[in-house]
């Protein structure tokens, strides 16, 4: 497995932006896919967005994020971002770094997760 540590999360106003990192450790980076996934109070945790390494760094987004944030990752820093921009309420939100060797976007797809960090979107 690989640690995952998320940083950047916190309190913005609706319409504002945020970028949140995933630093890992512990394994081959760059042959990671690396996901976002989010937790909003009451919900179920599901999918925002996705960067698999063997397909270039191909990206794939929730609809409910498309256009808004945008996921990257800096393989000399072992780091994932996802800048997220025109945030709203809805995208308030516990929000994990996972890591994973297959390319399904499903949470038992990824082998590795981390804490999670909060962001919270004021209207």
């Amino acid at each position: 497995q690989v640690q995952l540590t998320e940083s950047g999360g916190g309190l913005v106003q609706a319409g504002g932006s945020l970028r949140l990192s995933c630093a890992a450790s512990g394994r081959t980076f760059d042959r990671l896919n690396m996901a976002w996934f989010r937790q909003a109070p009451g919900k179920e945790r599901e999918f925002v967005a996705a960067i698999w390494w063997w397909r270039g760094d191909n990206t794939y987004y929730s609809d409910s994020v498309k256009g808004r944030f945008t996921i990257s990752r800096d393989n000399a820093k072992n780091t994932v971002y996802m800048q997220m921009n025109s945030l709203n309420a809805e995208d308030t939100a516990f929000y994990y770094c996972a890591a994973s060797l297959t390319t399904g976007i499903a949470e038992t797809d990824f082998d590795s997760w981390g804490q999670g960090i909060q962001v919270t979107v004021s209207s």
